[in-house]
Parts: C-alpha cells; sequence; structure tokens
C-alpha cells in the first residue's frame, strides 16, 4: 500500500521473484512529495539494481557535499570512495523518480492502481484483506501478505497499532523550488550555523539541492530534541534562509517558483510494531528516516528490498511466521548506527552545541571527511569497528548536558 520509494521498491523485489503483485497508490503519477530530492549514494545503489536510468534528463549528478558555517567558514567534501557504493549521488524531482521507480516495477509484472485508496479489513484483531476505492468503485482484495508503505502518516498501518514513540526524534522540514543561475553546480549544499536576517542564530540547518535544469531545492529542517521545537514556524524559518543564503544561488523572492511546503520526517524506526500476522511496514511508515541527516529516500528502497525478500521466503516456506524475523533483520543492519543517531540528535538539539560542532569540525577536513561518512551511512566495513566506541563516546557526552 503506497506507491513512493519503499512500495514500489518492495513491488519491484517481489515481482522479480515471480510473485503476484498489487501496488497500490493514492495519487496519479506523476505527483510531487515534500523532499529534498536529494539521492546519496546509497541510493544511488539500489536504484542501479532496480535498473534506473542515470541518463534521463530529469536526473542531475552531484560528486559532493558543501557544508557552510555561517558565512565565514566552508568546506567542500566529494563523496567518499567506497568497496560497494558508488562515490556520486544526485538529485531528481520526487515526481519523477517515483513515477520512473514504478514503472520498473510494473515492468516486472506489478500491477499498479493509481488513484486508489485502500482502507484495512480487519476481523478478530486480524488484517483480512483491504478495501480499494477507486473513484467510489469499491473492491475487497484479500493478499496473503501486505506491505504498508503509506509514509508517515501511516493511515493504514494505525488502524493495526502501529504508532510512534515520542521519546525517538521527530523531525520537521520545508522546501521550495527557485530558478538558478547555478543550477547545474555538482555539489549539495548544507548551511549548519543557520541565522536569521538580524543575525541571530536559528536551531535546524538549511540545504540548497541544485536540479541541473536551471532549478534548484531549497530548504531547512529541524528536529525535535530542540527545547522549543513546537513554537517554531517551519516556513518562517525557510524565509529567512532564502535572504541568507549565498548570493551566487539568486535566491529571492522574485526567483521562487512554488509556495513552501513542509511535513514531518519519522526516525530512527519510531514506529512499531513493524511486523504482524500478515503484514509488514516499511519506509516512512517504519519511520526509517535516517536521524543523522533526514534522508529517507534510500532506507525507503533499503527496507522495501528487505522486506519484500523477507515476504518471498516465508511465501516460499508456507510459513508467515517467517514475517517475524524482519524486525530482527532491521536491528542487525541498523540497530547500533540509529542508536548512535538518537544521542547525536540529542546533543545537537542544543544550537550552541551544533554551532560549536560545526565550527570546529569544518576546521578540520580529517574530522569531516569520516563525518560524512558516518552521516551518509558509509562508513566501509574496516570503519564499522569504531561504531561501539563512538557510541560510548556520545553517550558520555549527553550525560554531562542538563535535562530538558
Amino acid at each position: 500500500m503506497g506507491g513512493g520509494p519503499a512500495g514500489s521498491a518492495a513491488a519491484y523485489w517481489l515481482a522479480r521473484e515471480g510473485h503476484e503483485v498489487t501496488l497500490v497508490e493514492k495519487k496519479e503519477y506523476p505527483r510531487d512529495k515534500t523532499c529534498g530530492d536529494g539521492l546519496t549514494p546509497r541510493a544511488v545503489l539500489q536504484m542501479t539494481d532496480m535498473g534506473f536510468d542515470f541518463d534521463v534528463p530529469e536526473f542531475h549528478k552531484i560528486t559532493g557535499l558543501r557544508s557552510y558555517a555561517g558565512d565565514d567558514l566552508m568546506l567542500e567534501l566529494e563523496w567518499p570512495e567506497h568497496s560497494r557504493f558508488p562515490n556520486w549521488g544526485g538529485v531528481i524531482r520526487r515526481r519523477d523518480l517515483d513515477a520512473q521507480i514504478a514503472m520498473l516495477a510494473e515492468k516486472q509484472g506489478v500491477l499498479i492502481k493509481q488513484k486508489t485508496t485502500a482502507t484495512p479489513v480487519i476481523e478478530d484483531g486480524r488484517l483480512v484483506g483491504a478495501e480499494l476505492d477507486s473513484g467510489g468503485e469499491k473492491t475487497l482484495v484479500t493478499p496473503e501478505v501486505t506491505i504498508i508503505a503509506d509514509g508517515s502518516m501511516n493511515r493504514f498501518g494505525r488502524e493495526l497499532g502501529s504508532s510512534r514513540r515520542r521519546d525517538y526524534p521527530l523531525g520537521m522540514a520545508a522546501r521550495g523550488y527557485f530558478s538558478s543561475p547555478m543550477s547545474h553546480d555538482r555539489f549539495l549544499e548544507s548551511q549548519l550555523d543557520l541565522r536569521d536576517s538580524s543575525g541571530a542564530t536559528m536551531p535546524g540547518y538549511g540545504w540548497v539541492f541544485p536540479l541541473g535544469d536551471g532549478t534548484i531545492n531549497v530548504g531547512v529542517g529541524l528536529l525535535s530534541t530542540f527545547k522549543r521545537w513546537k513554537s517554531v514556524n517551519t516556513s518562517h524559518m525557510l524565509n529567512d534562509y532564502v535572504a541568507t543564503a549565498p548570493e551566487y544561488w539568486g535566491i529571492s523572492e522574485e526567483s521562487s517558483l512554488s509556495r513552501p511546503v513542509g511535513g514531518k520526517l519519522t526516525m530512527s524506526f519510531s514506529k512499531s510494531p513493524n511486523v504482524g500476522a500478515n503484514w509488514i511496514t516499511i519506509g516512512d511508515a517504519a519511520g526509517a528516516i535516517n536521524p543523522w541527516n533526514g534522508e529517507g529516500i534510500s532506507y525507503a528502497y533499503e527496507t522495501g528490498r528487505i522486506a519484500a525478500d523477507h515476504v518471498s521466503k516465508a511465501i516460499a516456506n508456507d510459513d508467515l511466521g517467517l514475517l517475524r524475523r524482519y524486525p530482527e533483520h532491521l536491528e542487525d543492519e541498523y540497530g547500533l548506527y540509529y542508536k548512535m543517531a538518537r544521542i547525536f540528535v540529542k546533543l545537537i538539539g542544543y544550537p550552541s552545541v551544533m554551532r560549536t560542532l560545526a565550527h570546529t569540525g569544518l576546521r578540520n577536513r580529517t574530522l569531516m571527511e569520516w563525518t560524512l561518512k558516518v552521516m551518509a551511512n558509509l562508513l566501509d566495513e574496516d570503519d564499522k569497528h569504531m561504531g561501539e566506541r563512538t557510541y560510548d563516546a556520545l553517550a558520555a557526552i549527553v550525560r554531562t548536558l542538563p535535562v530538558k
């Protein structure tokens, strides 16, 4: 249920294994989504494995990250070399990306139902099917397994008891599109020390992602670990960032191409349960977004693929109890990394800490190269032994902070 990155990936991999798959999408492709549109090497790997054509004009290749701390500190880093992931990423509008990945799933034999809503049919606490509503025409489907990929709102999953842990971080973001003479830049850009028009520090971070077609995606993000996050208006934050962004982007009210739109980012696998007797949640519906950097697309693809593998094995063995191995797989794959991230975002919930880390880090290229690897989850196998030590160090720092 859901035709975004997670749902389409799960559908693709299940169909490739020979299963009969129906993909239900509430809207009609192409449709817009509130997103930064940026793709890291992790996402590129998954897209490559699904046969995505990176030569399409909508895709703009990105070779690295440019980070700022205020106006005085800037550092450019190339994506790192890795034994598994490519050393490049990209930017493509979600309206284009999701439509093209869904087409790849369709080529594998997936039946796609657009402009269709799905409502769970529950009897005695068990999911027995879904009612599909296509423009008033309602049908009941009874799949052997339902994979739920209905995004952060998770309406389908909520009726099955899926809910968000309130002690886990939540992100808020807003973005808009602007015309820009720098649209063909090969770097993603982030501002780690946000200031408003008066020069006062703002919580959160800002980004500019070039699309290569004369436009850029400009946005801001904020974490719930900031004490007064509920009182922050991300649209106002975005306006302040637009007013203070580097002049070379040419960002202004006159260059604006769309009104700002915002949304919530469910992070760190904060949604649970993520498996039932005959269902699994993936992507944003499982809270799979990376708290380190707000990246969601690659984890949507990855969890969709992981879920498809477990569903396929459960069906092949005629044992849906094997679905219970899915959360164990997620823990093995992401557990320590997301555990570290939850501590890190608690740290940067203090604007003074965020500012200090940004200004210190950008003066040390070696440190920032390692930080980029960590935040984008691109540590190679030889680097992963540092995980436990990093966790212990972060935990020790957090224990010295005042309780909020």
